[in-house]
């Protein structure tokens, strides 16, 4: 289908566009040759400089052979970056396996924890194939977080012991009975190597200025090692040192020994801590990838040979990880996940594709190759200083916050202590347990409250039922409902998200009597908690956005009598069916009533004053009294089915929203200027200081429509003369030109979509017209913003910019930035 529209001239310089609606055709493209971007050589720089230190500081802490760290850091960067989902990723060694292996090594030798590593990788393999990397993500992450923070306690502990110029033990706690002897033993040269190497870790991110800036660039953790290291070559101190014995002696994967359950346990803990923590990586590395626009939309250098980086396949990433496993136990090294901090550092130093995760890994082999002699100047101390405060910084106050915000402190502690103290494999089963067990008291825990309220309604009695309404709170339901007085006002406010049967039939029979009695019933729903029972099509439902409806809800049929309602005295009430359709609807919606449509006005500001004015009132208190500092001008169309809040998630003080027919921005001038518009960008620029204007379209907008059918020399009405201001955004379509306004991966559906795409457009250069905007602009004070609306689909696009010689409208996906 052409991208042209028929209001549109013809022009045979532009024929390009009837071949191709997505972008205008290429020419045929040379034959592909293997290119490796600059951004993902120096990106792969700084990575190996962080991923070298670390790697032997990990082997150092599991009392593996040191060149195990260095092999599975290889492996990790070239086999899992080959294969990987997340081309971003950098795997390797990782922290949250040094205690697990460290156990394997103890207990059954390096040969064999080699092996558990290769069958850890078929598994992971299995798994892949299985489809079920998605099925990791459903572990709470409560769990996930209390684990990593158990592994970081029991590494920091351990790793104290060589900081202080000891030997640690085999479990924390002997860990812990050891170090007063070992703080009365400390070894002065090995405590002043460790203490300069965290002095410079802690300090180096925060050096000031502009030669911090530069500076910063190097990695914290290689400037420590590397200052450690020549502080104690220089001063000549006697310290143990990174000792690596040559390739030729270095040990390989053996057959397992050991006895079957505890090997299998074995193989199980492992595929478990590195399956969940490559895959939340992932997740991560996602996030990260979503704050660089280029990597989405792949607008990136074409001379690199870049490519659109879109979202982790996590199976692939599951059989990419079992392979690296498997290739790095056979090679001799430790286990392979993805590590949270490499990756980090590699999207923030500019990867555009997995060919810089692949370079570190060859930087790696080099460096375990040919730099054995420098290597071999390392203190152990350092080393150890290092990978402690990896052990504390995996301890994050941030998820400590979160699971306290999310009431999971529990769950989180149990965890954490079940690893120190039993194991990995053991915390994390207690963590499930313990989580399994929450969630099952919230599910059965509900909150029901009796109160007679005389401030805003006189006399009226509430029932407050908070949770799940089970058949397990209908005891206490009932005693609560039978509080209420004979022939009182009551309000049931329903606050949760089920009810099921029992609790149903329950509060339809106090309701049928109440109402019979001569009460009033109004039942409410705060969150919109629904009936696990059918309902009639023709029933209410009327609940925010799913679907809204306009209220326009079935009028009780006129002979039905008053005993039917809920309000047997006429109030806000609609009979409790027996459903019958095999939809579940809103609890308050099927117990609710519906009024008339002449006082739908009235009962939306009672809804308001009851449900959201208690939730909002503090806020709104507080913008009273500080006065509003929104950061954007929203300019839209006054069309009724644009709700600004919904669409932006915004919140009072957030916006200042300015509506008009088509949403024009009339250009300044005392002939063709509207003031109205005119003073609302004044007062949002130069006096709210917003830092961005967005002006959006919708789709059938119904000023662009009156546009496309306008007669020419009709009568001067209110209305046509404020659409000759859209009359440039009608030339500028019609134009042959200038850009084409269109919409990333397909064409404008008709000529009003076309017109409405091409008005954000213009209205946007009407902007620049004005004195005031265009200060701020130059001042690099704010910005502007082209957002469309399809009300149909429900789907916003941003103008992204120009494309091919088009102004092209991105979808913006679920994350919340424009793909």
């Amino acid at each position: 289908m052409s991208a042209c529209v028929p209001t549109r001239a013809p022009d045979p310089t532009r024929t390009k566009r009837m071949h191709q609606p997505h972008s205008p055709p290429l020419p045929p493209t040379p034959p592909r040759r293997f290119r490796i971007a600059g951004a993902d050589v120096s990106a792969a720089i700084a990575v190996f400089l962080i991923a070298l230190p670390l790697s032997l500081g990990i082997a150092l802490a599991t009392g593996a052979p040191l060149q195990a760290g260095l092999v599975a850091a290889a492996v990790g960067g070239i086999v899992a970056g080959r294969l990987g989902g997340s081309p971003l990723q950098v795997s390797g060694p990782a922290a949250g396996l040094t205690v697990v292996t460290a156990e394997l090594i103890q207990r059954y030798g390096w040969r064999t924890t080699c092996a558990i590593t290769v069958l850890a990788g078929l598994a992971q393999l299995g798994l892949g194939c299985l489809r079920v990397a998605r099925t990791a993500l459903a572990v709470s992450p409560a769990v996930v977080h209390g684990m990593l923070a158990g592994i970081g306690v029991t590494i920091a502990v351990a790793q104290l012991h060589i900081v202080l110029g000891g030997t640690p033990e085999s479990a924390v706690l002997d860990n812990l009975r050891a170090l007063p002897a070992q703080l009365a033993g400390l070894d002065p040269d090995a405590v002043s190597m460790s203490v300069l190497t965290l002095t410079l870790l802690l300090l180096w991110p925060r050096l000031p200025g502009r030669a911090g800036s530069v500076l910063r660039k190097v990695p914290a953790a290689l400037v420590a090692v590397t200052g450690a290291t020549l502080t104690a070559a220089l001063a000549g101190l006697s310290l143990p040192k990174v000792d690596l014995p040559s390739w030729r002696s270095h040990a390989l994967a053996g057959l397992p020994e050991g006895p079957v359950l505890g090997l299998v346990a074995a193989v199980l803990t492992v595929t478990l801590v590195c399956s969940v923590q490559s895959l939340l990586g992932a997740v991560a590395v996602d996030k990260l990838v979503a704050s660089r626009p280029d990597l989405l939309a792949g607008r990136t250098e074409r001379s690199g040979g870049a490519t659109r980086v879109g979202r982790s396949d996590l199976n692939r990433e599951l059989l990419g990880q079992g392979a690296a496993n498997v290739v790095s136990g056979v090679l001799g090294g430790l286990p392979v996940a993805g590590v949270a901090v490499r990756s980090s550092a590699n999207v923030q130093a500019g990867a555009v594709s997995r060919n810089s995760t692949m370079l570190h890994g060859v930087f790696v082999v080099v460096a375990a190759l040919l730099m054995v002699p420098i290597l071999e100047l390392i203190p152990l101390a350092s080393l150890a200083a290092l990978v402690m405060a990896v052990g504390i910084q995996m301890v994050s106050l941030h998820h400590i916050r979160t699971v306290t915000r999310h009431r999971e402190v529990l769950v989180y502690a149990v965890t954490t202590l079940g690893v120190v103290l039993f194991g990995v494999l053991e915390g994390v089963l207690l963590g499930v347990a313990v989580a399994v067990a929450v969630a099952l008291h919230r599910l059965a825990r509900t909150r029901i409250t009796y109160e007679v309220r005389s401030d805003e309604r006189e006399g009226v009695h509430y029932v407050h039922v908070r949770g799940q309404l089970t058949f397990l709170a209908v005891p206490r339901l009932s005693r609560t409902l039978h509080l209420v007085p004979r022939g009182a006002d009551a309000v049931v406010e329903l606050d949760g998200s089920f009810m099921d049967h029992a609790a149903y039939e329950s509060l339809q029979d106090w309701q049928n009597t109440h109402t019979a009695q001569g009460g009033t019933v109004e039942v409410t729903g705060r969150t919109g908690t629904r009936i696990a029972e059918p309902t009639n099509a023709s029933d209410c439902r009327c609940r925010p956005w799913t679907p809204w409806r306009n209220h326009q809800c079935e009028v009780p049929e006129p002979g039905q009598g008053r005993g039917d309602s809920v309000s047997g005295s006429g109030g806000a009430g609609g009979p409790i069916v027996s459903p019958s359709s095999p939809d579940s609807v809103d609890a308050a919606d099927s117990l609710g009533a519906v009024e008339p449509s002449g006082h739908q006005l009235a009962r939306g500001i009672s809804a308001f004053q009851r449900n959201t004015a208690p939730l909002v009132r503090g806020e709104l208190a507080r913008l009273a009294r500080e006065g509003q500092r929104p950061s954007q001008l929203f300019l839209t169309c006054a069309d009724s089915r644009l709700v600004t809040s919904m669409i932006t998630s915004s919140g009072p003080g957030d916006l200042f929203v300015v509506r008009n027919v088509g949403n024009l921005v009339p250009l300044p001038g005392e002939e063709s200027g509207d003031d109205s518009v005119a003073a609302a960008i004044e007062y949002a620029v130069d006096v709210l200081e917003v830092r961005s204007i967005t002006v959006c379209g919708h789709s059938g907008c119904g000023a662009m429509q009156a546009l496309l059918s306008m007669e020419p020399g009709g009568a001067r009405t209110p209305l046509r003369r404020w659409l000759r201001h859209g009359a440039p955004s009608l030339e500028r379509m019609a134009s042959a030109d200038g850009p084409w306004a269109r919409l990333a991966g397909r064409a404008p559906a008709d000529a009003v979509e076309q017109l409405c795409l091409t008005n954000v457009v213009q209205q946007l250069e009407h902007l620049r017209a004005h004195e005031s905007v265009a200060r701020a602009l130059r001042e690099g004070a704010l910005e502007l913003h082209g957002m469309y609306f399809h009300v149909g689909e429900a789907q916003a696009y941003l103008l992204s910019g120009e494309v091919g010689g088009d102004e092209v409208f991105d979808h913006v996906r679920a994350a919340g930035l424009s793909a």
